[in-house]
């Protein structure tokens, strides 16, 4: 009997882990569409060979400007890795950053960060990034056929682009700061390691993340980009 109560403790903890918040819920339903219409603008999205190079894909959904920093913006999002054609559960993230490079009457925008080499994520999952000074990133080039064609652009470990009013551009997010959103990760896989989420498989998405990796998955058959 003893047994049979413990194990029922454990399955429920786990069912519980399994879940996360409506605000999280929401977060990644946002950053499937950014996701989805970033990558459908015909002229203006991002280049297929930056896409099908990128190992990790951040997108936080309304990065604001924030009244009560001078500057300053603030925006919760998620990240997910490669594994040969399909996408890791993502891991929930935090972006600050000190200045904007915000569009003048803009007081929104949505981010998509393409992480060209796990080195910048590894930095994330063990506390934060500094952006600029941690892993090198620049404003993405834009446009499907386009390239990473500056040497600065064609090194960088991490390319930023942004989506405002409409219009999608590359962005400028030197000096901001990316770490995780310890309690969304604690909130949906519990006491798993954030490392073994996003590189080893180790936890089960939450169902408010299907339509996400739907649409990395989508994405990535989209491309033909190989295992």
């Amino acid at each position: 009997m003893k047994y049979v109560l413990i194990l029922g403790m454990v399955m429920s903890a786990s069912t519980a882990f399994a879940d996360v918040s409506s605000s999280d819920a929401k977060r990644l339903s946002e950053a499937s569409t950014v996701v989805r219409e970033l990558r459908a603008a015909p002229d203006k999205g991002i280049p297929e060979d930056m896409w099908n190079k990128a190992e990790c894909v951040a997108v936080i959904p309304g990065l604001k400007k924030a009244a009560f920093m001078i500057g300053g913006e603030f925006g919760k999002g998620v990240v997910s890795c490669r594994s040969g054609q399909t996408w890791s559960a993502p891991v929930f993230i935090e972006l600050q950053k000190g200045s904007a490079g915000f569009q003048i009457g803009v007081e929104q925008v949505d981010v998509v960060l393409l992480m060209m080499n796990r080195r910048g994520v590894d930095k994330l999952l063990d506390n934060k990034i500094n952006l600029g000074a941690d892993a090198s990133v620049a404003a993405g080039p834009v446009g499907r056929a386009a390239s990473a064609s500056t040497d600065g652009k064609l090194t960088a470990e991490i390319l930023a682009y942004s989506r405002a009013k409409g219009v999608f551009a590359g962005i400028n997010l030197s000096g901001g700061v990316l770490r995780p959103d310890k309690d969304a990760n604690t909130g949906a896989y519990g006491s798993t390691a954030i490392r073994d989420v996003l590189f080893e498989n180790k936890a089960t998405p939450p169902a408010a993340a299907e339509a996400f990796l739907r649409t990395l998955r989508e994405e990535t058959a989209t491309t033909g980009r190989k295992p």
